[in-house]
């Protein structure tokens, strides 16, 4: 049974199709929807700086959320939406911890096989390490 769906969101096509299919389960099962972008600060930077850096992602990630929240609002599913900051990975699964989330649901962004293999990517990880079902959408 699904309560609780959580949705990775970073604006990608696959996103867009992982929050299609949140919704669509949504309405099937009358579940609840969280939907989380992740604002991931930058690695070396001064204090000032990051904070600057954080708080201008963190309006462009708004801005990105809006779109979805026109869509969500004449439904009768109810949608959280939330920008984290930190990394992708650990922010999905620790809110999919955190609400208790039946299940997590993220795009996958179709990395050359150099790029996963060198950075990772983020659907790989939170499939490696959530303690819950995890669907991954091209």
């Amino acid at each position: 049974m699904l309560n609780r769906i959580l949705v990775g969101y970073d604006g990608s096509e696959p996103a867009r199709k992982a929050f299609d299919y949140g919704l669509d389960l949504a309405q099937k099962y009358g579940a609840r929807i969280l939907v989380l972008t992740v604002v991931q600060p930058p690695d070396f930077s001064e204090d000032v700086e990051t904070e600057a850096l954080v708080e201008n992602s963190r309006a462009w990630h708004e801005k990105l959320l809006a779109p979805l929240k026109q869509r969500v609002a004449a439904q009768a599913i109810p949608v959280r939406f939330e920008v984290a900051v930190g990394h992708p990975a650990q922010q999905i699964i620790y809110r999919a911890d955190r609400d208790k989330a039946d299940l997590i649901i993220v795009g996958h962004r179709g990395k050359s096989l150099f790029q996963r293999l060198l950075l990772g990517s983020v659907s790989k990880q939170v499939i490696q390490y959530a303690e819950r079902p995890v669907l991954v959408v091209r």
